[in-house]
């Protein structure tokens, strides 16, 4: 989740809110790639959760990671819970239950968050193997129940905590049971962001196939390949979904900013204070009848927007939501699959010939069936391996279009070599872990601490 944004300017009218979003356009020239994932702190000694304090716990690691970083701390509070790079870099960040997650900075190309994302992984083993921590990049925790979870010490968290079983059934695990890799993208006006939207939209049941990690619940099978994706159907529907509004003539930011304004808030923040207002409407606030006497301001619309949870978010970028945390080899795949789609204008228009004519109920039917069926799903007698295999082959053209080339003269194809492989068995990485699960680890969920963890 994004850290709480620091700007006290206040917002007179809804066009100020329009014009938020709109100064997310920038020049192709200057697009970007910026990749987020989550994965599981452990105890290497019996694989239980990581507590916050303690001489071997979350502060101690991220205390070590200030050291080696330099980067300056998040605090709330007497309580470190993140890192910032002031350089513009990226950010450390907890979930509630811990999980660790890199905001990475926005790149030029696939290869710079690929060498940003090890150099990540070398940094945290360095501080975390010392103190007997290992990660597990998965989906969703394969072993914990929610009551063994620690919870982080962030203010938020307990407003949100206290919400979520109002609104849904999955919502506390959510917070603290999984884990994504998400990818955030750039539009040039308006109208380029639109048809991103559209087109990300459609297609993000691919890539939650594509990526579909998270089989286990407590030791298990839980009888899916996305069990996450399966939590955020019944997490909070009136901040969750495939946003069907965005497919109809007429949208755009003034849209987007009207959904914005009618869902749910979840706080407030003043100062180091957050102030409750669960349930509430933006639009109230806007109003002046949340605070008496006080304005909204740009801070409080920043931090709204990063708590609404659709499959996939408008900022001043475009945030890919679809995919499980995964291993590291996986990680750099989700960019490259995204930036060769939507990056290129040939790419983003045949994406577009592909799901144009679906229907909202084609497209959620195809979104609610993917966590149970993976690439089975079907949409109009097409399966999703076969859509996977097709925008796979784009995404490859249009990454040999960009000539964004590495050291070794590499293009950002390589990258897609894992997802390619998965393809090609036509196996989820999910119907990999149960083929290991039912096979050589005997039923036991113990080995993939060793041959999943980071």
């Amino acid at each position: 989740m994004a850290r709480d944004q620091i700007d006290m300017t206040p917002i007179r009218s809804r066009d100020e809110l329009v014009a938020w979003f709109e100064a997310g356009c920038k020049p192709k020239s200057e697009f970007r790639v910026g990749t987020e994932h989550e994965k599981f702190p452990f105890r290497i000694v019996d694989h239980s959760p990581v507590p916050y304090a303690g001489s071997r716990g979350i502060r101690a690691l991220l205390d070590g990671m200030k050291t080696i970083l330099g980067w300056d701390p998040i605090t709330e509070g007497d309580n470190i819970i993140g890192l910032a790079d002031v350089t513009g870099g990226g950010a450390i960040s907890l979930e509630p239950g811990g999980q660790f997650e890199l905001s990475g900075a926005p790149v030029d190309n696939v290869h710079q968050t690929a060498g940003e994302l090890f150099a990540h992984l070398a940094q945290v083993r360095e501080v975390a193997s010392p103190l007997g921590i290992g990660f597990l990049g998965l989906g969703m925790t394969p072993l914990w129940r929610r009551a063994d979870i620690p919870v982080m010490p962030k203010g938020r968290y307990k407003i949100m905590t206290s919400y979520m079983p109002k609104v849904g059934k999955y919502g506390l695990d959510m917070m603290y049971r999984t884990c994504t890799v998400q990818t955030n993208h750039d539009f040039s006006s308006e109208a380029d962001m639109v048809l991103k939207m559209r087109v990300a939209l459609a297609l993000q049941p691919v890539a939650t196939a594509l990526f579909a990690n998270s089989p286990f619940t407590e030791g298990k099978p839980n009888g899916f390949v996305s069990f996450r994706s399966e939590i955020w159907r019944d997490t909070d529907n009136q901040r969750a979904g495939m946003l069907p509004f965005m497919f109809e003539d007429g949208a755009g930011f003034e849209r987007y900013v009207d959904y914005a304004l009618d869902v749910p808030m979840y706080f407030i923040k003043r100062g180091d204070r957050y102030i409750d207002v669960s349930g509430k409407s933006f639009r109230d606030h806007l109003e002046g009848k949340l605070l008496p006497g006080e304005s909204a301001t740009i801070s409080d619309w920043a931090n709204h927007v990063s708590t609404i949870f659709p499959e996939v978010r408008l900022k001043r970028y475009i945030e890919m939501r679809g995919s499980d945390g995964g291993p590291w080899r996986r990680l750099p795949s989700l960019p490259a699959y995204w930036v060769g789609l939507i990056y290129d204008d040939l790419n983003l228009d045949a994406c577009w010939e592909i799901v144009k004519d679906w229907t909202a109920a084609e497209r959620q039917k195809l979104r609610d069936d993917v966590p149970k069926l993976g690439f089975k799903a079907k949409i109009r007698n097409r399966t999703l391996l076969d859509l996977a295999a097709e925008t796979l082959r784009l995404a490859e053209q249009g990454l040999v279009r960009r000539k964004r080339f590495d050291r070794n003269g590499r293009d950002e194809t390589r990258y897609l070599r894992v997802l390619q492989e998965s393809v090609a068995r036509g196996l989820t990485p999910a119907e990999e872990l149960l083929e290991k699960f039912h096979g050589p680890w005997n039923g036991s969920i113990d080995p993939i601490f060793f041959e999943y963890a980071y």
